[in-house]
């Protein structure tokens, strides 16, 4: 099956960082626009960061700029999403997505759900002392 799964998640102290790693199967991200997100229980699930199928392109939500860097590697058919000085506001599952988005989407306006067609089952994030 076409398939994402999530891995680096866990418990980290406030100011502690975190490496996400997003893994493919069943197909390669070489041609997809991959998309963090992440949602804290009881909230909707929001934008982090995504970045262009080359990886010339990026975009942060304006609450993990500066803090977060999201890359990729084709080769190994894997995204990663590096996040330091983490914040209790952090805390969430996070989860990334594969989409048919343009650069300029990537560039404007890529947080809509919607526009990613494949999904991962989520890793949680927790940071807490």
């Amino acid at each position: 099956q076409l398939q994402l799964v999530e891995s680096g998640g866990g418990l980290v102290q406030p100011g502690g960082s975190l490496r996400l790693s997003c893994a493919a199967s069943g197909f390669t991200l070489d041609y997809y626009v991959i998309g963090w997100f992440r949602q804290a229980p009881g909230k909707e699930r929001e934008g982090v960061a995504c970045i262009s199928s080359s990886g010339g392109s990026r975009n942060y939500a304006d609450s993990v700029m500066g803090r977060s860097t999201i890359s990729r590697d084709n080769a190994k058919n894997t995204v990663y999403l590096q996040m330091n000085s983490l914040k209790p506001e952090d805390t969430g599952v996070y989860y990334c997505a594969a989409g048919k988005l343009t650069t300029r989407m990537v560039v404007t306006t890529p947080w809509a759900r919607s526009l990613y067609d494949y999904w991962g089952q989520g890793t949680q994030v927790t940071v807490s002392s």
